[in-house]
């Protein structure tokens, strides 16, 4: 068995005695019994760590051009009370987009101006929870929802903060449905046919009832290129500088978004957030300079970069079939099945991501073969990868471990086949607790009304 690629799984993951994976202290085959399989392993520490992280090495960059920045955790990613918590005592704040979201981050006890609300369809019933909250923005998506969010803010007696989300015309990451920030998507409003600046406009009219903020913009996802950032920001600050020769306000905030990229495996570089932020800090520095205009608050949304590479997923080995094929060197694949798949990891079918996995167990000296991971689901486009190199004496009962699925493997979990959702376990300093139960049959027929 080849050793761990450190930046492709959570801090603290080791081999044991006979090559049983640890991860946060515990054992693998603890966790397995105690919990059972499929089962998310979220490291505490290692999300706090990487939270933290990405909070002191902006506010450090932008610290020495005169700013600071408010860092948002991606509701979306993966949300619980727990995770809430970790992430307002890390000092960052809660980016949420539907009304689920938001009743989390409520009992979590999340206070309302550390939370923004996004959405490109937002119902009435959101916007009024999200001004009833007193969360910190909400980020207006269209021109209609200026108007609603005004007469909701004016409904409940508030001036309400927000701020209006943009497409720059940059995009970047891994695939088409994952890129954000082009024109033809339902995201934001165009700086190119001017809805952008009639959105700014028709906000700063209704100025009674809505609090201007700033502008906001999303390119993409899985970024492992700054480029894109450094020239999304400068467009952002040109726009900027329009409103303010346009209209003689000055926004106080820009966020720049986010989709930080992570390593999936060996062959993936993670972004360097350090590094990006100094990028980001002088391209701004430098265009306010140009235009002669006071640096703006940053606020950023780094996505799946904390809660992606803190866990990881653990499987029960089923059925082992060998396959006969022809595709070119490979004659046999063998097919190994887990008591998963695409009801707790959809990535792989929906937009070809790609994972790695390792024996969780134990050692093996055994050759490796090519090797095809699937789900127990009726499709056969239930993959969770299409080919990687296991040891040729995988069999029935063995563990497979996932890594890297924190950021929407649970939080985009369905119950196809009538399957439950898999337990989500916090691992710290050699103890693990539940913090998200596993479903139950009965859960399923809850909602089962009958004839």
């Amino acid at each position: 068995m080849t050793a761990l690629v450190a930046r492709v799984w959570p801090r603290e993951t080791t081999l044991g005695d006979g090559g049983a994976l640890h991860l946060g202290g515990q054992d693998v085959r603890d966790l397995a019994q105690n919990f059972g399989t499929p089962l998310f392993v979220v490291n505490e520490d290692d999300f706090r760590a990487r939270a933290r992280s990405l909070r002191e090495v902006f506010q450090s960059a932008f610290a020495d051009i005169g700013s600071d920045v408010d860092v948002y955790y991606a509701g979306k990613s993966f949300l619980c009370t727990a995770v809430a918590q970790w992430v307002i005592a890390e000092g960052l704040r809660l980016d949420t987009c539907t009304g689920g979201e938001m009743a989390v981050a409520r009992r979590a006890g999340v206070p309302g101006p550390k939370m923004g609300l996004h959405g490109n369809n937002k119902s009435d019933r959101e916007i009024a929870t999200a001004i009833e909250m007193k969360v910190g923005r909400i980020v207006i998506d269209s021109l209609a929802e200026v108007g609603r969010v005004a007469a909701a803010a004016r409904a409940a007696g508030r001036r309400v903060p927000v701020m209006v989300r943009v497409t720059t015309g940059v995009h970047a990451g891994g695939h088409e449905f994952i890129s954000t920030a082009h024109e033809d998507q339902k995201f934001g409003l165009s700086l190119a046919d001017g809805s952008a600046l009639k959105a700014v406009e028709l906000v700063l009219g209704n100025g009674d009832d809505l609090e201007l903020l700033g502008i906001h913009t999303h390119i993409g996802s899985q970024i492992q290129d700054p480029t894109a950032f450094v020239v999304s920001a400068r467009k952002l600050l040109a726009f900027r500088a329009l409103v303010r020769d346009r209209t003689g306000f000055v926004m106080p905030e820009v966020d720049l978004g986010g989709g930080f990229g992570i390593a999936y495996t060996k062959a993936d570089e993670p972004i360097d957030s350090a590094a990006l932020a100094r990028e980001l800090a002088q391209a701004i520095d430098d265009e306010c300079s140009a235009t002669e205009i006071t640096v703006p608050r940053i606020s950023i949304e780094p996505g799946r970069a904390i809660a992606g590479p803190s866990t990881v997923t653990l499987y029960s080995v089923g059925v082992v079939k060998p396959v006969t094929v022809d595709d070119g060197d490979v004659k046999v694949r063998t097919y190994v099945s887990v008591d998963g798949g695409m009801s707790d990891n959809i990535r792989p079918a929906l937009y070809g991501a790609e994972y790695t996995a390792r024996l969780a167990n134990r050692d093996s000296s055994k050759v490796k073969i090519r090797c095809r991971v699937v789900g127990k689901h009726c499709e056969s486009g239930d993959i969770v990868i299409p080919d990687i190199d296991l040891p040729a004496d995988i069999a029935p009962g063995d563990l497979l471990a996932v890594p890297a699925t924190g950021a929407y493997g649970r939080s985009m979990a369905s119950n196809y086949n009538l399957i439950e959702r898999p337990a989500v376990v916090a691992v710290r300093g050699g103890a693990a607790r539940v913090i998200v139960r596993r479903e139950t049959e009965d859960d399923l027929l809850a909602t089962d009304v009958g004839a």
